[in-house]
């Protein structure tokens, strides 16, 4: 065990509001053509994704529902990879889709962890 190990629930909420935030600023991008992105609220596809990344992102950086969004939000990023990279190649690295591979992941195991720390979830159920 590690000295770092008894900060894990903070690192943990951090890792949560952080990758929360970033994935608001995806669906931001989509909804609003915000920071340098182009507004898709034309295309059903660029719409949903919008929606998803926007809402789902600032439900898992506030921690509320923070299971479920998180859970939509990695199927999202599956269904990103395999519609928009996974035909340029075998590999992430080679389709540049490292950063649906990534959130894919990060927002499965955040489905798994729950909210944690630092999070709307936690103070509801104490009320």
């Amino acid at each position: 065990m590690t000295v770092l190990h008894r900060f894990s629930p903070i690192f943990y909420a951090l890792l949560r509001i952080v990758s929360g935030f970033m994935f608001t600023c995806h669906g931001a991008q989509k909804l609003f053509g915000v920071f340098g992105g182009h507004a898709q609220t034309g295309d059903p596809w660029g719409l949903a994704a919008g929606v998803i990344e926007f809402v789902g992102g600032l439900l898992i950086m506030i921690g509320l529902f923070t299971g479920p969004a998180a859970f939509v939000a990695s199927g999202e990023m599956a269904v990103a990879y395999f519609k928009a990279h996974a035909r340029g190649g075998a590999l992430p690295i080679v389709n540049h889709g490292e950063l649906a591979t990534l959130y894919c992941f990060l927002f499965l195991y955040i489905a798994s962890e729950g909210s944690g720390r630092l999070a709307l979830d936690r103070l509801l159920r104490k009320s």
